[in-house]
């Protein structure tokens, strides 16, 4: 009798959990896979906002989070315990996201071990180490030990190839931020009443969304940025300015100094996903240097001016979706003007389909292990595949 296959589950971060809570609910819908979850812990609390409400329970949680330690110290521990609870689980291959620090330590350990690795949304690349850091490194390492690159879009696969990856270990599944996004979308518009509520400073207001945490941008950067906003705030009284405020010291800093005393700016704590989603869809554009918000919000139909000078989601800046202002503030004001004054300017960033994928992402991933180690368990029209990266070991 064949055995179900076991995938470890790697999540650290809230955007890892929103683009793993996909992965966990189709692994666990399909009686050929037993997944063990696991929580790293990298970042606990808002980690748990998410699993919390797609219902994800840990198999192990590694609890890594210690305040003020170091990357190098997290990447060490993550190290240690991950080895520990592969000892442990014995898991036949390897599952993880994106390019934090929970990532690196996932597909070294996996190596060392022998482990095939999957890495989801695979190839996104800067060519730049330093921006963003030390993510760009962390996702470079990931993918020289990755059995099968579950690349986001074609540009993103084209990137894989360009490093020496063969074709066949690459599959273009769309974004699994995607998924998690309609399925949120739809459950948070069905009771939109209770947010209007909760937040009803904003009326019938125009509404722009605002996060910044990028390590790169600490400093001057931010201090650029929020100055900016407070200008914007001023020159456009009738506009709501709402900033998440992300949980960094230093980030909590600049934006008291530059924003606590200016009325139609709200600084509200980290929002849990779903009210995140619905701030999302309720504004009239965002203001970010996140990656996954310029993900998301192309599938909502909001442009997004981009905190960055370069980025590794090039797609959605291509089909006019994206625009990056940098830290430059006379870049930002004067963006942030055009959008809320130019009616054609706006509807020209509102794509009608997003370049991420359309929401079947987590699926064409499940399929693919299956097909690869499970074929008497893949879905009928799959060919099999055996495609593994540089000698690791197929499971048994």
């Amino acid at each position: 009798m064949i055995q179900p296959l076991r995938p470890l589950l790697v999540m650290g971060t809230r955007p890892e959990a929103i683009k793993m809570a996909p992965i966990v609910a189709r692994c666990r819908e399909h009686v050929a896979i037993d997944p063990i979850v696991c929580f790293t812990g990298q970042h606990d609390t808002m980690l748990r906002q998410v699993t919390d409400y797609f219902g994800i329970e840990p198999d192990v949680d590694l609890k890594l989070m210690e305040p003020g330690q170091s990357l190098t110290r997290l990447t060490a521990r993550a190290l240690t315990a991950l080895d520990e609870t592969m000892e442990k689980f014995h898991p036949d291959c390897v599952v993880a996201q994106g390019d934090t620090t929970s990532v690196l330590a996932a597909a070294m350990v996996a190596f060392y071990r022998r482990l095939p690795l999957v890495h989801v949304e695979a190839g996104l690349r800067t060519g730049d180490l330093s921006a963003p850091w030390p993510e760009e490194y962390n996702r470079r390492v990931a993918s020289i030990t990755t059995a099968l690159h579950c690349a986001p879009t074609e540009f993103a696969a084209a990137a894989l190839e360009r490093e020496g990856v063969s074709r066949a270990a690459i599959r273009v599944t769309g974004n699994t931020v995607i998924d998690a996004l309609l399925e949120t979308a739809d459950r948070e518009r069905a009771r939109a009443d209770h947010w209007q509520a909760k937040h009803a400073y904003l009326g019938d207001r125009p509404m722009v969304l605002i996060t910044a945490h990028r390590r790169e941008n600490h400093g001057a950067g931010l201090d650029s940025v929020f100055a900016a906003i407070a200008q914007l705030a001023h020159d456009f009284p009738h506009v709501s300015f709402v900033f998440p405020v992300h949980l960094n010291p230093q980030v909590q800093r600049a934006a008291a100094e530059h924003l606590a005393s200016v009325p139609n700016v709200q600084r509200l704590d980290p929002l849990p996903y779903p009210e995140f989603v619905w701030m999302m869809d309720r504004a009239k554009l965002i203001v970010s240097d996140s990656g996954g918000v310029q993900e998301e919000a192309p599938s909502l139909r909001r442009p997004v001016l981009a905190l960055r000078e370069t980025t590794e989601r090039s797609e959605a800046v291509d089909v006019g979706a994206v625009r990056l202002v940098g830290c430059d503030p006379t870049k930002l004001i004067a963006s942030v003007r055009q959008l809320l004054t130019d009616d054609a300017a706006y509807r020209a960033m509102q794509v009608e389909h997003s370049p991420f994928g359309d929401g079947t992402a987590a699926q064409q991933i499940i399929d693919w292990m299956l097909e690869t180690w499970r074929p008497e368990h893949a879905a009928g029209e799959l060919e099999t595949s055996a495609v593994l990266a540089g000698g690791v070991a197929s499971p048994s």
